[in-house]
């Protein structure tokens, strides 16, 4: 195929279109993964029975089933669960994207409460009596002093957290979504030259991941201020 030819760039473009498509499904997961996360993170450090045996629940079945499963089961299983809720005169349909944007949120969320809550159980305890001493409100300690330690200890799988949800965003493409993977398979096969388009959807996910690692070493940066670096 002719590489300077507008049929080939046509493409291209429709990739790029795609690789929108997938990076706002890639921060909207993320960013809802981190917070739901840290808030069942916190939630489970609670010793009532009830919640742990709640928790316990959750991180078992989100984790042990695959994420392409969880896609499918809220894809194909969503609207009729919504209609059962708000009743049947009202009609809900499941996107693509707001199934693997549900899917990945649910299944992400269990790991990023995981290591916020072994997070927690690190720090030391008189980061706690230093607040109480303080008279800090249980917020205000939270955010101030308890979280940004927390997400400091935590950056390293945070990081792989990310990394991982990046790989898994293109399974969505298998419920319909027209993300990047989509738009190179489709490219692929009206050119018959799949080598092409797939090396290119592989290297902007190369690409992207390559910028994590600058962005964790600021982040560690930022969130270790006023740590005395120990010298080897």
């Amino acid at each position: 195929m002719d590489l300077a030819s507008p049929e080939f760039w046509g493409y291209i473009r429709q990739m790029a279109g795609g690789a929108v498509i997938t990076l706002e499904l890639f921060a909207c997961s993320v960013v809802l993964a981190l917070v739901l996360g840290t808030i069942v993170g916190i939630v489970s450090l609670s010793r009532n029975l009830a919640i742990q045996a709640l928790w316990r629940t959750y991180a078992s079945i989100v984790m042990g089933v695959p994420s392409l499963l969880v896609i499918f089961i809220i894809y194909y299983g969503g609207s009729a669960m919504l209609n059962g809720l708000f009743g049947r005169s009202l009609r809900l349909d499941v996107t693509p994207f707001g199934a693997g944007l549900a899917a990945l949120t649910i299944v992400y969320a269990a790991y990023v409460a995981e290591l916020v809550h072994g997070a927690v159980r690190n720090l030391p305890r008189g980061q706690f009596e230093a607040c109480a001493a303080l008279s800090l409100r249980p917020v205000q300690a939270w955010i101030h002093v308890i979280l940004p330690q927390v997400f400091r200890l935590a950056l390293p799988g945070l990081v792989n957290v990310w990394l991982i949800v990046l790989k898994d965003t293109p399974l969505v493409s298998l419920a319909g979504l027209n993300d990047l993977v989509a738009t190179a398979k489709i490219s692929a096969g009206a050119t018959k030259e799949p080598f092409i388009f797939f090396i290119a959807a592989s290297l902007f996910f190369i690409a992207f991941s390559a910028l994590t690692m600058p962005l964790a070493n600021r982040l560690d940066t930022r969130l270790g201020r006023g740590i005395a670096k120990v010298k080897s």
